[in-house]
């Protein structure tokens, strides 16, 4: 009986170990690439596994790049792993290059693919330009009206200047550019819609494609509409403007008068002050010539005679005043 046992915990012992190795070591990957024709060590394929490389993910697009007659060494691709490149995409670009007979060398590939740029699509855009469709752009002609222009640019990946290129986003503002500054100096905007290419020709003179990823192939304008009439939007907000200040101007004149008016009153009534003082100060005069014998009571008494006799008649001419208004 305990000969039984043992005998089961060996075997079962012999199956762990077993399945270890062949979890560790990959054998079946192993003859895969030994029957591709793929020659590639066993302890390679450990030194992955010690290295946390997965070998699958070097082996297959090896594997691959054999069948496409490409010879590509082992640690290259690895050591492209460890950098964190994507294997696989650098190894399609590579087959997809050859076929298309692009010159695109393995260290080349490789840095495009780290710098964060899809190596396999720019040699498909290479190989087949793809179109970039701008945004409505609006400019104004010289005759002060806006046109709108849509644009489609037709571009071709650089291989040589992806790594370190402009992308998309400056080739579509370089173009957006060049659209307003074409459109800016027509006389017209007549002149812009009757001939649109003078735009696109224009602006591919410019070399917009400097310093960029991409091959600028040809710009065609897709849509040119009219908008709005700038030049006399300007002139009624200047004319709107041009109100304001004057009706401002206005305003602080007629400030000015109402303070101008309320200081005059306030002088009349300075000076009706001082005339009520000066009468109040004609009884106390009258009284000192009286004790003085400066004056006789014959002449105050003539003096209050005048005066009720001028009273008398500014009251007459009052009346006859109010009479002649009612009529």
């Amino acid at each position: 009986m305990e000969g039984l046992i043992l005998t089961v915990s060996v075997a079962l012992l012999i199956i762990i170990l077993v399945i270890l190795f062949f979890t560790f070591i990959p054998v079946g990957l192993w003859i895969t690439a030994y029957f591709s024709g793929v020659k590639i060590g066993i302890t390679t394929l450990i030194g992955m596994r010690l290295r946390r490389v997965v070998p699958s993910r070097i082996v297959n697009p090896m594997i691959k790049a054999t069948k496409a007659g490409l010879k590509i060494e082992v640690d290259k691709l690895e050591a492209h792993y460890l950098a964190g490149g994507n294997v696989n995409t650098l190894v399609d670009a590579l087959i997809a290059a050859q076929r298309a007979n692009i010159d695109l060398p393995f260290e080349r590939a490789a840095a495009i693919d780290l710098a964060g740029r899809n190596v396999l699509e720019a040699v498909q855009v290479s190989v087949n330009p793809k179109v970039i469709e701008t945004p409505q752009i609006a400019a104004v002609a010289k005759d002060g009206i806006e046109v709108i222009v849509k644009a489609r640019v037709t571009v071709r990946a650089n291989i040589e200047r992806l790594v370190g290129g402009a992308g998309e986003e400056t080739i579509i503002a370089r173009v957006g550019e060049g659209i307003v500054t074409t459109v800016g100096s027509s006389k017209s905007h007549a002149d812009v819609l009757e001939n649109p290419d003078s735009i696109s020709q224009t602006v591919l003179d410019k070399g917009l494609d400097s310093g960029t990823a991409y091959e600028i192939l040809s710009i065609d304008i897709a849509d040119v509409d009219v908008g709005r009439n700038i030049g006399a939007k300007l002139q009624t907000e200047q004319a709107e403007a041009d109100k304001r200040i004057a009706q401002a101007k206005a305003e602080e004149r007629r400030a000015m008068a109402v303070a101008r008016e309320q200081e005059m009153k306030a002088e009349v009534q300075a000076m009706k002050a001082k005339v009520v003082e000066a009468e109040a100060e004609v009884p106390l005069a009258l009284a000192k010539a009286l004790r003085d014998g400066k004056i006789g009571f014959m002449d105050y008494y003539n003096m209050k005679n005048l005066l009720a006799d001028t009273n008398m008649r500014d009251s007459i001419s009052k009346i006859v005043d109010d009479n002649k208004k009612d009529e």
